[in-house]
């Protein structure tokens, strides 16, 4: 299988070409049908998809899943739905979720923005995630970060009031820049308040990698904010 997007002159991500090992691919045939959401279907109802009302938490950019895997398991009260667009991710999300015998979790294998644009309902959403994004860490890259002003009104559209949008990140500099480009954001309020970093909530699972990055010095920056209503 192959992502699902739009045409758009810039992006976020680069398709990276990984190679798939033979269970993933086999988790598209078998759990695929039962997680796998398209973009082309159109405006979801989450309550239908998940059969219930529950709070809802979307993540962007999940990886290879294992903390999105961890988080669901943990918390069966919440549903989830994942956003990435990497096959071999995908595949290691939903064969854990399968085996697992998950019920809370779906996942999209598509372009983020895509998703919220057309399949995400407004005023649904109780958590949004964005964990570890690409720093782009050089100037010249700086207009591929995902957060921007217009993607943040993307994800307040979604948010429920009073909803958070978390985001984590091991690069400092994008920690600040995205620090300044929230406080700038209309409808946002820094529940940790004005410009102060968050501490990791317990609900976000501490990865290997951030494991060994702490090990060797590096830091962690989480950003907590909330959607107000604006006056």
């Amino acid at each position: 299988m192959k992502p699902e997007y739009k045409k758009k002159t810039i992006r976020s991500y680069v398709i990276r070409g990984g190679r798939m090992t033979d269970g993933q691919k086999n988790a598209f045939d078998q759990w695929w049908p039962v997680y796998g959401l398209s973009l082309f279907d159109g405006e979801i109802s989450p309550a239908e998809i998940f059969e219930r009302e529950a709070p809802l938490v979307v993540e962007v950019g999940f990886g290879m899943g294992d903390s999105l895997h961890e988080m669901a398991a943990a918390d069966p009260d919440k549903d989830f739905i994942g956003i990435e667009v990497h096959p071999p991710g995908v595949g290691r999300l939903i064969s854990l979720a399968g085996a697992s015998g998950l019920s809370n979790l779906r996942v999209f294998m598509a372009d983020a923005v895509d998703v919220m644009s057309d399949c995400i309902p407004e005023s649904s959403v109780d958590r949004f995630q964005l964990f570890f994004p690409d720093p782009w860490h050089k100037k010249k890259h700086n207009k591929r970060r995902i957060v921007q002003p217009a993607f943040l009104q993307q994800v307040r559209r979604i948010l429920k009031a009073d909803a958070r949008f978390h985001m984590a990140t091991d690069w400092e500099n994008y920690a600040e820049y995205a620090m300044d480009v929230l406080l700038s954001a209309p409808g946002y309020d820094n529940t940790s308040g004005e410009s102060c970093f968050a501490e990791r909530p317990a609900y976000r699972p501490k990865t290997k990698f951030e494991a060994r990055g702490e090990r060797l010095g590096h830091g962690v920056w989480d950003i907590v904010f909330s959607k107000v209503n604006e006056c």
